[in-house]
């Protein structure tokens, strides 16, 4: 980020359609603004966005509300939101692992592995899930990329296994090296 800048985190979600990118970025153009960071997907046929954007100083955040508001009665979007965050300098977790989840879809499969993972102090750096397979043998997929930081990598597979066991998932924990990247 450059000096002088503020950072905001921008969230938007809508009906799926060409052009959502394009309005949002021009706006930032517009203001002189830098998109820092982004994560962007189409969830059941929702557009969903989020960012974290950097502001030069003299732009107030209410300003890029303001206009993205715009964005979101033009294009039809159900929600935008905009809000102050703080810079991290330095503090960034990577991945050192990725984690996949199949099985039969039922409620409790994220909690199950997600509250494993946070009593050892893992974080999980990246997640999307999504339901394949047709409507009569539905099939959850899960992919979580995971930093173990020091976490006992043994311990962490018995445990997932365990969850695999009682929650009928097939589960898989692997390293994820430089190659992989």
């Amino acid at each position: 980020m450059l000096g002088g800048m503020s950072l905001f985190a921008v969230s938007a979600i809508g009906r799926d359609r060409p052009g959502i990118v394009a309005a949002i970025s021009r706006v930032l153009l517009e203001l002189e603004g830098n998109v820092e960071d982004s994560q962007m997907s189409i969830l059941r046929g929702h557009f969903a966005v989020m960012l974290i954007v950097a502001l030069p100083e003299g732009v107030e955040g209410s300003e890029l509300e303001r206009r993205l508001q715009q964005v979101r009665d033009e294009l039809g979007l159900e929600a935008v939101a905009v809000s102050p965050v703080e810079e991290m300098a330095g503090e960034t977790t990577d991945p050192t692992h990725v984690l996949s989840v199949y099985g039969a879809d039922h409620p409790g499969i994220v909690h199950a592995v997600s509250g494993a993972l946070a009593e050892r102090g893992i974080s999980i750096t990246g997640l999307e899930t999504r339901v394949a397979g047709g409507s009569q043998a539905p099939i959850y997929v899960m992919l979580m990329e995971i930093a173990a930081g020091g976490a006992d990598e043994a311990e962490v597979q018995r445990e997932l296994e365990a969850i695999g066991e009682r929650e009928g998932l097939d589960v898989s924990l692997r390293e994820l090296t430089a190659e992989a990247l």
